[in-house]
């Protein structure tokens, strides 16, 4: 059993994409840009930004946080998405969801250029992506792609198992799993809450990605010998034991799948990790695609 362990592979990238982020210095390039926008005080949000921020400042890209009160309106915030839209030095930026009720998210993720959505929302990006056109891969399935990569896991001819449909994991990692290349060339079965018999399903597949939500959903007896399960869930379980007074847990029996799993993603450490060096690694595409333009 191998452990797809995304920390360490996160790390290898970072360093990979600040040695390029050096040799542009040394060019005498404009580094990559990354702005984020954060609407409120949402606890897991302010987390999760303040992480992307910090891993600019180590791999050596620029970064921009717009922070905004909760009671932003919607027209104040798309006037800061046009502006980001419109200025050349931001290459790429996030809104960080969820944003607050009164604002349409729809709407603010459709006023992003998608040529600057390096979260891979928009859908003119999802409608590249679909037909295997160059394109910003939204960057928790990026990142299982380059997990699976990284670990020479084999896909091809593979039966695949999406457990969940959302348009963040689910339905892109079933376009992604089915496409030409490596990895890709899977046989992929999306399934979802209204699936009836997910149990015969996930017994057959060679790989199942599950990104459901539900803590421990997946047990051993829902799984064949030598399987590949990657977890994209992560869950705080109330837990007395712990300091925090809860641990993290993911969509996977991990103890018990594991001693029949080929290759299986911790959480934490294993998909979370990705998701953040696959932004940055979108912010670097963006900067070569906005060189291009302007040579």
């Amino acid at each position: 059993m191998t452990i797809l362990d995304g920390k360490k592979t996160s790390n290898d990238l970072k360093n990979e994409i600040a040695e390029e982020v050096k040799a542009m210095k040394e060019r005498g390039e404009k580094v990559p840009h990354l702005a984020a926008v954060l609407v409120g005080n949402d606890g897991a949000s302010l987390t999760y930004v303040g992480s992307k921020v910090r891993a600019c400042e180590r791999i050596g890209f620029e970064s921009t946080l717009i922070q905004l009160p909760e009671e932003t309106t919607e027209e104040e915030l798309l006037d800061h998405i046009n502006k980001l839209n419109n200025n050349p030095e931001i290459d790429g930026y996030i809104v960080q969801l969820p944003l607050p009720k009164h604002i349409d998210e729809q709407k603010v993720l459709l006023a992003v250029d998608p040529d600057k959505d390096v979260d891979g929302f928009h859908p003119t990006n999802f409608g590249k992506m679909a037909q295997d056109m160059p394109v910003f891969i939204p960057a928790t399935p990026f990142g299982i792609m380059e997990l699976l990569k990284r670990y020479n896991v084999e896909t091809s001819g593979k039966h695949t198992v999406v457990i969940g449909r959302s348009h963040i994991v689910g339905r892109p990692m079933s376009i992604l799993m089915s496409q030409k290349g490596t990895p890709g060339d899977s046989t992929v079965t999306l399934t979802h809450s209204r699936t009836k018999n997910l149990e015969e399903l996930t017994k057959q597949a060679d790989i199942i990605i599950t990104a459901l939500g539900v803590p421990e959903f997946l047990k051993a007896d829902m799984v064949k010998d030598n399987v590949t399960v990657i977890d994209v869930g992560i869950t705080r379980v109330p837990d007395e034991t712990k300091e925090r007074g809860y641990r993290i847990a993911g969509d996977v029996d991990f103890a018990e799948v594991s001693k029949k799993a080929d290759f299986i993603t911790p959480v934490p450490g294993g998909v979370g990790p990705m998701t953040i060096a696959m932004l940055l690694k979108n912010t670097l595409l963006a900067r070569a695609r906005h060189n291009e333009l302007q040579s």
